[in-house]
Protein backbone atom coordinates (compact mmCIF):
# COMPACT_ATOMS: atom_id res chain seq x y z
CA UNK A 1 0.00 0.00 0.00
CA UNK A 2 2.61 2.52 0.86
CA UNK A 3 4.49 1.95 -2.58
CA UNK A 4 1.56 2.10 -4.41
CA UNK A 5 0.70 5.70 -2.51
CA UNK A 6 4.51 6.52 -3.16
CA UNK A 7 4.18 5.27 -6.82
CA UNK A 8 1.45 7.69 -7.13
CA UNK A 9 3.02 10.67 -5.92
CA UNK A 10 6.44 9.86 -7.57
CA UNK A 11 4.00 9.78 -11.04
CA UNK A 12 1.88 13.11 -9.70
CA UNK A 13 4.72 14.55 -9.71
CA UNK A 14 6.48 13.74 -12.46
CA UNK A 15 3.04 15.00 -14.42
CA UNK A 16 3.57 18.11 -13.13
CA UNK A 17 6.67 18.60 -13.59
CA UNK A 18 6.59 17.99 -17.30
CA UNK A 19 3.63 20.07 -17.02
CA UNK A 20 5.50 23.07 -15.66
CA UNK A 21 8.18 22.44 -17.92
CA UNK A 22 5.77 22.50 -21.20
CA UNK A 23 4.02 25.58 -20.14
CA UNK A 24 7.21 27.07 -20.16
CA UNK A 25 8.56 25.96 -23.42
CA UNK A 26 5.39 27.19 -24.68
CA UNK A 27 4.96 30.28 -23.31
CA UNK A 28 8.64 31.11 -24.05
CA UNK A 29 8.15 30.50 -27.84
CA UNK A 30 5.11 32.67 -27.83
CA UNK A 31 6.91 35.52 -26.46
CA UNK A 32 9.51 35.01 -28.99
CA UNK A 33 7.29 36.01 -31.37
CA UNK A 34 6.60 39.31 -33.00
CA UNK A 35 3.44 41.13 -32.27
CA UNK A 36 3.57 42.91 -35.57
CA UNK A 37 4.39 41.77 -38.98
CA UNK A 38 7.63 42.78 -40.45
CA UNK A 39 8.79 42.90 -44.15
CA UNK A 40 12.42 43.40 -43.91
CA UNK A 41 14.71 44.19 -46.83
CA UNK A 42 15.49 41.26 -49.05
CA UNK A 43 18.37 40.96 -50.21
CA UNK A 44 19.32 43.81 -46.92
CA UNK A 45 20.61 47.29 -48.24
CA UNK A 46 24.16 47.98 -48.21
CA UNK A 47 25.62 51.38 -47.34
CA UNK A 48 29.05 52.09 -48.44
CA UNK A 49 29.43 56.01 -47.56
CA UNK A 50 27.73 58.68 -45.21
CA UNK A 51 27.20 62.04 -46.36
CA UNK A 52 29.52 64.71 -43.63
CA UNK A 53 27.72 66.00 -40.49
CA UNK A 54 28.56 67.05 -37.46
CA UNK A 55 25.72 66.92 -34.53
CA UNK A 56 24.90 66.59 -30.71
CA UNK A 57 22.70 64.67 -29.06
CA UNK A 58 21.46 65.52 -25.45
CA UNK A 59 18.43 63.47 -24.07
CA UNK A 60 15.47 63.34 -21.29
CA UNK A 61 16.12 67.00 -20.32
CA UNK A 62 12.93 66.52 -17.84
CA UNK A 63 12.83 70.39 -17.70
CA UNK A 64 11.00 71.88 -14.78
CA UNK A 65 10.03 75.20 -13.90
CA UNK A 66 10.29 76.31 -10.17
CA UNK A 67 7.36 77.83 -10.40
CA UNK A 68 5.89 74.71 -10.05
CA UNK A 69 6.93 74.19 -6.52
CA UNK A 70 10.19 73.48 -5.46
CA UNK A 71 10.10 72.65 -1.27
CA UNK A 72 6.67 70.69 0.42
CA UNK A 73 6.17 67.20 1.57
CA UNK A 74 4.63 66.65 -2.10
CA UNK A 75 7.79 68.07 -3.95
CA UNK A 76 10.17 66.28 -1.85
CA UNK A 77 8.05 62.76 -2.33
CA UNK A 78 8.91 63.58 -5.96
CA UNK A 79 12.80 64.09 -5.45
CA UNK A 80 12.94 61.17 -3.06
CA UNK A 81 11.52 58.51 -5.49
CA UNK A 82 13.97 59.95 -8.48
CA UNK A 83 17.31 61.35 -9.06
CA UNK A 84 16.44 63.55 -11.52
CA UNK A 85 17.80 67.39 -10.75
CA UNK A 86 14.62 68.81 -11.06
CA UNK A 87 15.31 72.24 -9.29
CA UNK A 88 18.40 73.02 -12.02
CA UNK A 89 17.04 71.46 -15.33
CA UNK A 90 17.10 74.99 -16.69
CA UNK A 91 20.85 75.87 -15.39
CA UNK A 92 21.60 72.65 -16.89
CA UNK A 93 19.57 73.09 -20.41
CA UNK A 94 21.25 76.47 -20.49
CA UNK A 95 24.65 75.74 -19.98
CA UNK A 96 24.61 72.70 -22.06
CA UNK A 97 23.32 75.11 -25.56
CA UNK A 98 25.82 77.33 -24.88
CA UNK A 99 28.35 73.94 -24.72
CA UNK A 100 26.50 72.85 -28.20
CA UNK A 101 26.68 76.75 -29.79
CA UNK A 102 30.48 76.66 -29.48
CA UNK A 103 31.01 73.28 -30.91
CA UNK A 104 30.47 74.17 -33.94
CA UNK A 105 27.78 71.57 -34.63
CA UNK A 106 25.14 71.53 -37.37
CA UNK A 107 22.28 69.77 -35.84
CA UNK A 108 21.32 68.84 -32.53
CA UNK A 109 19.26 65.29 -31.75
CA UNK A 110 17.07 64.98 -28.47
CA UNK A 111 15.22 62.08 -28.18
CA UNK A 112 12.37 62.66 -25.72
CA UNK A 113 11.88 63.23 -22.55
CA UNK A 114 12.03 67.08 -22.93
CA UNK A 115 9.75 67.69 -19.96
CA UNK A 116 9.21 66.51 -16.28
CA UNK A 117 5.17 65.27 -17.08
CA UNK A 118 4.50 67.32 -20.18
CA UNK A 119 2.91 70.40 -18.47
CA UNK A 120 2.66 73.32 -21.17
CA UNK A 121 5.22 75.66 -18.99
CA UNK A 122 7.49 73.45 -19.44
CA UNK A 123 6.93 72.82 -22.73
CA UNK A 124 7.12 75.97 -23.88
CA UNK A 125 10.35 76.97 -21.88
CA UNK A 126 12.04 73.99 -23.20
CA UNK A 127 10.76 75.74 -26.88
CA UNK A 128 12.34 78.91 -26.04
CA UNK A 129 15.49 77.89 -25.09
CA UNK A 130 16.13 75.59 -28.24
CA UNK A 131 15.02 78.63 -30.03
CA UNK A 132 18.38 80.29 -28.96
CA UNK A 133 20.18 77.48 -31.28
CA UNK A 134 17.64 77.84 -34.02
CA UNK A 135 18.89 81.58 -34.18
CA UNK A 136 22.42 80.65 -33.86
CA UNK A 137 21.96 78.19 -37.45
CA UNK A 138 21.59 75.01 -35.71
CA UNK A 139 18.58 73.09 -36.32
CA UNK A 140 17.06 71.22 -33.62
CA UNK A 141 15.21 68.17 -33.82
CA UNK A 142 13.03 66.50 -31.12
CA UNK A 143 10.82 63.10 -30.84
CA UNK A 144 8.49 62.77 -27.70
CA UNK A 145 9.04 60.69 -24.54
CA UNK A 146 6.80 59.14 -22.19
CA UNK A 147 6.51 62.27 -20.04
CA UNK A 148 5.80 64.57 -22.89
CA UNK A 149 2.41 64.32 -23.66
CA UNK A 150 -1.46 63.79 -22.58
CA UNK A 151 0.62 62.79 -19.33
CA UNK A 152 -1.63 62.66 -16.15
CA UNK A 153 1.38 63.14 -14.00
CA UNK A 154 1.33 67.05 -14.65
CA UNK A 155 1.17 69.12 -11.21
CA UNK A 156 2.41 71.92 -9.63
CA UNK A 157 3.31 71.29 -5.92
CA UNK A 158 1.89 73.22 -3.22
CA UNK A 159 2.74 72.07 0.47
CA UNK A 160 1.34 68.61 1.03
CA UNK A 161 -1.22 68.78 -2.29
CA UNK A 162 -0.04 68.22 -5.86
CA UNK A 163 -2.68 70.21 -8.05
CA UNK A 164 -3.24 69.40 -11.91
CA UNK A 165 -1.77 71.73 -14.11
CA UNK A 166 -2.73 71.81 -18.22
CA UNK A 167 -0.73 69.54 -20.16
CA UNK A 168 0.40 69.49 -23.91
CA UNK A 169 -1.55 66.84 -26.06
CA UNK A 170 -0.11 64.68 -29.20
CA UNK A 171 -1.36 67.23 -31.52
CA UNK A 172 -0.10 70.70 -29.58
CA UNK A 173 3.15 68.72 -29.14
CA UNK A 174 3.96 68.79 -33.21
CA UNK A 175 3.11 72.63 -32.83
CA UNK A 176 5.15 73.95 -29.84
CA UNK A 177 8.07 72.28 -31.55
CA UNK A 178 7.08 72.84 -35.11
CA UNK A 179 10.57 74.59 -35.46
CA UNK A 180 12.65 71.88 -34.11
CA UNK A 181 11.44 69.09 -36.83
CA UNK A 182 7.95 69.03 -37.47
CA UNK A 183 7.96 72.28 -39.69
CA UNK A 184 11.04 70.68 -41.72
CA UNK A 185 9.51 67.63 -42.09
CA UNK A 186 9.38 66.03 -45.59
CA UNK A 187 7.37 63.15 -44.57
CA UNK A 188 5.15 62.47 -41.53
CA UNK A 189 3.07 59.91 -40.19
CA UNK A 190 -0.47 60.75 -39.94
CA UNK A 191 -0.70 58.08 -36.92
CA UNK A 192 1.62 59.37 -34.68
CA UNK A 193 4.23 61.81 -34.19
CA UNK A 194 7.40 60.64 -36.33
CA UNK A 195 8.40 62.16 -39.24
CA UNK A 196 11.24 62.22 -41.73
CA UNK A 197 13.93 65.56 -41.59
CA UNK A 198 16.72 65.98 -43.96
CA UNK A 199 19.61 67.88 -41.69
CA UNK A 200 22.14 67.22 -44.37
CA UNK A 201 21.37 66.66 -48.10
CA UNK A 202 21.34 62.77 -49.23
CA UNK A 203 21.11 62.41 -45.10
CA UNK A 204 17.45 61.13 -43.70
CA UNK A 205 16.55 61.44 -39.98
CA UNK A 206 13.93 58.44 -39.49
CA UNK A 207 12.51 60.62 -36.14
CA UNK A 208 10.01 57.92 -34.48
CA UNK A 209 7.64 58.26 -31.74
CA UNK A 210 7.80 55.52 -29.69
CA UNK A 211 5.45 56.59 -26.63
CA UNK A 212 2.08 55.27 -26.01
CA UNK A 213 0.62 58.70 -25.12
CA UNK A 214 -2.88 57.74 -26.02
CA UNK A 215 -3.25 55.22 -23.38
CA UNK A 216 -2.73 57.71 -20.84
CA UNK A 217 -6.07 58.46 -18.77
CA UNK A 218 -7.01 60.96 -16.46
CA UNK A 219 -5.97 61.08 -12.79
CA UNK A 220 -4.16 57.44 -14.17
CA UNK A 221 -0.80 56.69 -13.79
CA UNK A 222 1.64 57.13 -16.39
CA UNK A 223 1.99 54.72 -19.49
CA UNK A 224 6.25 54.10 -19.42
CA UNK A 225 6.54 51.58 -21.90
CA UNK A 226 6.99 51.90 -25.55
CA UNK A 227 5.46 50.89 -28.56
CA UNK A 228 4.77 50.85 -32.68
CA UNK A 229 1.23 49.84 -33.98
CA UNK A 230 0.81 47.86 -37.09
CA UNK A 231 0.19 51.43 -38.89
CA UNK A 232 3.18 52.98 -38.04
CA UNK A 233 5.42 50.05 -38.55
CA UNK A 234 4.31 50.10 -41.77
CA UNK A 235 5.20 53.54 -42.14
CA UNK A 236 8.39 53.13 -41.28
CA UNK A 237 8.61 50.31 -44.24
CA UNK A 238 7.33 52.80 -46.79
CA UNK A 239 9.83 55.53 -45.43
CA UNK A 240 12.96 52.94 -45.66
CA UNK A 241 11.89 52.10 -49.12
CA UNK A 242 11.37 55.48 -50.67
CA UNK A 243 14.89 56.40 -49.37
CA UNK A 244 16.55 53.62 -50.74
CA UNK A 245 14.68 54.74 -54.19
CA UNK A 246 15.79 57.99 -53.40
CA UNK A 247 19.99 56.87 -52.94
CA UNK A 248 19.71 58.52 -49.15
CA UNK A 249 21.38 57.29 -45.89
CA UNK A 250 18.99 57.01 -42.83
CA UNK A 251 19.74 57.45 -39.01
CA UNK A 252 17.35 56.95 -36.31
CA UNK A 253 16.39 58.78 -33.40
CA UNK A 254 13.71 57.44 -30.93
CA UNK A 255 12.55 57.38 -27.37
CA UNK A 256 12.66 53.88 -26.15
CA UNK A 257 15.60 51.30 -27.12
CA UNK A 258 15.79 49.15 -29.65
CA UNK A 259 18.76 47.02 -28.41
CA UNK A 260 19.38 45.33 -24.74
CA UNK A 261 22.02 47.15 -23.85
CA UNK A 262 22.78 45.02 -20.53
CA UNK A 263 22.61 41.34 -20.18
CA UNK A 264 18.91 41.20 -18.33
CA UNK A 265 17.46 44.55 -19.27
CA UNK A 266 14.61 43.13 -21.05
CA UNK A 267 13.73 41.41 -17.57
CA UNK A 268 14.03 43.80 -15.33
CA UNK A 269 12.73 46.64 -17.79
CA UNK A 270 11.09 45.69 -20.61
CA UNK A 271 9.40 49.01 -20.43
CA UNK A 272 12.51 50.62 -21.20
CA UNK A 273 12.85 48.75 -24.62
CA UNK A 274 10.38 49.27 -27.78
CA UNK A 275 8.08 46.46 -28.15
CA UNK A 276 9.32 43.54 -30.31
CA UNK A 277 12.31 45.42 -30.08
CA UNK A 278 14.11 42.43 -31.84
CA UNK A 279 12.40 42.38 -35.16
CA UNK A 280 11.99 46.89 -35.24
CA UNK A 281 15.74 46.64 -34.85
CA UNK A 282 16.34 43.98 -37.70
CA UNK A 283 13.82 45.76 -40.20
CA UNK A 284 16.09 49.03 -39.88
CA UNK A 285 19.30 47.22 -40.10
CA UNK A 286 17.64 44.97 -43.34
CA UNK A 287 17.45 48.51 -44.80
CA UNK A 288 20.53 49.82 -43.93
CA UNK A 289 20.53 52.26 -41.21
CA UNK A 290 23.50 51.63 -39.17
CA UNK A 291 22.30 53.71 -36.17
CA UNK A 292 19.79 54.69 -33.29
CA UNK A 293 20.10 57.37 -30.67
CA UNK A 294 17.88 56.98 -27.76
CA UNK A 295 17.25 57.74 -24.18
CA UNK A 296 14.84 56.99 -21.57
CA UNK A 297 17.26 54.88 -19.17
CA UNK A 298 19.33 58.33 -18.35
CA UNK A 299 22.60 55.64 -18.84
CA UNK A 300 25.60 56.36 -21.35
CA UNK A 301 25.79 53.24 -23.41
CA UNK A 302 26.55 51.90 -27.19
CA UNK A 303 25.22 48.48 -27.88
CA UNK A 304 25.29 46.54 -30.83
CA UNK A 305 22.97 44.09 -32.62
CA UNK A 306 24.05 41.96 -35.41
CA UNK A 307 21.28 39.93 -37.18
CA UNK A 308 21.75 37.17 -39.24
CA UNK A 309 21.60 37.72 -43.35
CA UNK A 310 19.72 41.74 -42.34
CA UNK A 311 23.12 43.47 -40.52
CA UNK A 312 23.85 45.17 -37.96
CA UNK A 313 22.71 48.19 -35.93
CA UNK A 314 24.26 50.32 -33.15
CA UNK A 315 22.05 52.31 -30.20
CA UNK A 316 23.55 54.84 -28.91
CA UNK A 317 21.68 55.96 -25.87
CA UNK A 318 22.31 58.84 -24.02
CA UNK A 319 22.05 59.46 -20.43
CA UNK A 320 20.03 62.53 -19.01
CA UNK A 321 20.48 65.98 -19.10
CA UNK A 322 18.89 66.05 -15.48
CA UNK A 323 20.68 63.40 -13.71
CA UNK A 324 24.37 63.32 -12.79
CA UNK A 325 26.92 63.12 -14.53
CA UNK A 326 24.56 65.27 -17.12
CA UNK A 327 26.54 64.46 -20.59
CA UNK A 328 26.22 65.47 -23.63
CA UNK A 329 27.12 63.70 -26.97
CA UNK A 330 28.90 65.17 -29.87
CA UNK A 331 28.94 62.79 -33.21
CA UNK A 332 31.13 63.14 -36.67
CA UNK A 333 29.96 61.46 -39.61
CA UNK A 334 31.93 60.93 -42.08
CA UNK A 335 32.48 58.23 -44.57
CA UNK A 336 32.23 54.87 -43.44
CA UNK A 337 32.03 55.95 -39.75
CA UNK A 338 30.98 57.28 -36.89
CA UNK A 339 33.43 59.03 -34.34
CA UNK A 340 31.37 59.72 -30.80
CA UNK A 341 32.39 61.93 -28.08
CA UNK A 342 31.08 62.75 -24.94
CA UNK A 343 30.90 65.48 -22.21
CA UNK A 344 29.36 65.50 -18.78
CA UNK A 345 28.38 69.13 -17.68
CA UNK A 346 27.47 68.46 -13.77
CA UNK A 347 30.71 69.66 -12.59
CA UNK A 348 31.04 72.85 -14.36
CA UNK A 349 27.25 73.93 -13.18
CA UNK A 350 28.44 75.22 -10.33
CA UNK A 351 31.93 76.33 -10.26
CA UNK A 352 33.63 76.55 -6.96
CA UNK A 353 30.98 74.20 -4.79
CA UNK A 354 30.56 70.25 -4.38
CA UNK A 355 27.55 70.45 -6.79
CA UNK A 356 28.93 67.89 -8.82
CA UNK A 357 29.82 65.56 -6.46
CA UNK A 358 26.24 66.39 -4.23
CA UNK A 359 24.64 65.75 -7.70
CA UNK A 360 25.89 62.42 -8.04
CA UNK A 361 25.76 61.31 -4.62
CA UNK A 362 22.14 62.01 -4.58
CA UNK A 363 22.07 59.27 -7.61
CA UNK A 364 23.71 56.78 -5.40
CA UNK A 365 21.13 57.64 -2.47
CA UNK A 366 18.11 57.45 -5.03
CA UNK A 367 19.08 54.01 -6.35
CA UNK A 368 20.19 52.17 -2.98
CA UNK A 369 16.76 53.22 -1.35
CA UNK A 370 14.77 51.63 -4.38
CA UNK A 371 16.80 48.43 -4.01
CA UNK A 372 16.41 48.49 -0.70
CA UNK A 373 12.50 48.83 -0.75
CA UNK A 374 12.83 45.65 -3.35
CA UNK A 375 14.22 43.44 -0.66
CA UNK A 376 12.24 44.21 2.07
CA UNK A 377 9.50 43.49 -0.24
CA UNK A 378 10.29 40.14 0.04
CA UNK A 379 11.29 40.36 3.15
CA UNK A 380 14.68 40.71 3.38
CA UNK A 381 15.91 42.23 7.30
CA UNK A 382 16.63 45.66 7.09
CA UNK A 383 20.60 45.15 7.39
CA UNK A 384 20.37 42.49 4.91
CA UNK A 385 18.77 44.89 2.57
CA UNK A 386 20.58 47.61 3.26
CA UNK A 387 23.89 45.67 2.51
CA UNK A 388 22.42 44.29 -1.10
CA UNK A 389 21.67 48.20 -1.87
CA UNK A 390 24.69 49.57 -1.40
CA UNK A 391 25.97 46.45 -4.19
CA UNK A 392 22.96 46.84 -6.54
CA UNK A 393 23.67 50.97 -6.50
CA UNK A 394 27.08 51.39 -7.83
CA UNK A 395 26.47 48.97 -10.54
CA UNK A 396 23.51 51.60 -11.76
CA UNK A 397 25.81 54.34 -11.17
CA UNK A 398 28.50 52.78 -13.44
CA UNK A 399 25.78 52.19 -16.26
CA UNK A 400 25.23 55.97 -15.68
CA UNK A 401 28.77 57.26 -16.32
CA UNK A 402 29.47 54.62 -19.27
CA UNK A 403 32.45 52.49 -20.12
CA UNK A 404 32.15 50.50 -16.63
CA UNK A 405 35.11 49.01 -15.04
CA UNK A 406 34.52 45.36 -13.70
CA UNK A 407 37.40 45.78 -11.65
CA UNK A 408 35.44 48.63 -9.53
CA UNK A 409 32.50 46.02 -8.86
CA UNK A 410 32.67 45.47 -5.13
CA UNK A 411 32.11 41.88 -4.08
CA UNK A 412 29.51 40.68 -1.84
CA UNK A 413 30.51 38.62 1.35
CA UNK A 414 27.44 35.81 1.39
CA UNK A 415 27.86 35.04 5.11
CA UNK A 416 26.75 38.84 5.16
CA UNK A 417 23.16 37.26 4.32
CA UNK A 418 21.43 34.16 5.66
CA UNK A 419 19.70 31.62 3.94
CA UNK A 420 17.00 33.64 2.75
CA UNK A 421 18.97 37.06 2.15
CA UNK A 422 21.09 34.55 -0.18
CA UNK A 423 18.26 32.97 -1.94
CA UNK A 424 16.39 36.48 -2.88
CA UNK A 425 20.45 37.78 -3.66
CA UNK A 426 20.83 34.37 -5.93
CA UNK A 427 17.42 35.94 -7.78
CA UNK A 428 18.22 39.12 -8.27
CA UNK A 429 22.08 39.31 -8.74
CA UNK A 430 22.02 39.03 -12.59
CA UNK A 431 20.87 42.55 -12.42
CA UNK A 432 24.32 43.70 -11.02
CA UNK A 433 26.20 40.90 -13.05
CA UNK A 434 24.85 42.66 -16.55
CA UNK A 435 24.90 46.14 -15.32
CA UNK A 436 28.68 45.85 -14.30
CA UNK A 437 29.74 43.61 -18.09
CA UNK A 438 29.81 46.32 -20.85
CA UNK A 439 30.92 44.80 -24.14
CA UNK A 440 32.05 46.64 -27.00
CA UNK A 441 31.67 48.87 -28.11
CA UNK A 442 33.57 51.65 -26.13
CA UNK A 443 30.24 53.89 -24.48
CA UNK A 444 31.48 57.46 -24.76
CA UNK A 445 34.19 58.00 -26.73
CA UNK A 446 34.53 55.59 -29.76
CA UNK A 447 35.09 55.32 -33.76
CA UNK A 448 32.27 52.80 -34.84
CA UNK A 449 32.29 51.23 -38.54
CA UNK A 450 29.32 51.68 -40.34
CA UNK A 451 30.11 49.83 -43.08
CA UNK A 452 31.64 45.77 -43.44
Amino acid sequence: MKSSTRTLILGTLAVLVTLGVAYLAVSGYLESLPGLEYAMAEPAVEVTAYPEARFAVMSDLHYYDTSLGTSGEAFEDVLGSDRKLLQDTADLLDLAIDDVLASGVDFVLVPGDLTKDGEVVNHEAVSSALARLREAGVDVYVVPGNHDANNPEAFEFRGTEKIPVPAVSQEEFAGVYRDFGYGDAIMADETSLSYVAEPVEGLWLLALDSTRSEENEPGGEEVTGGAFTQAQVDWIEEVLQEARAEGAVVIGMMHHGVVEHWDGQAKLHPEYLVEDHLWVGELLASYGVRVVFTGHYHAQDIARADYEDSGFLYDIETGSLATAPCPIRYCELSGDELEVRSETIVDRLKPGTDFGEQARAFVLATIASEAYDVSRGYNVSEDQSRYIADHVAPAFVAHYEGDEDLSAKPPIDNSRLDLWGRFIWSQQRYVTDGLWDDPEPADNDVVLPLTE
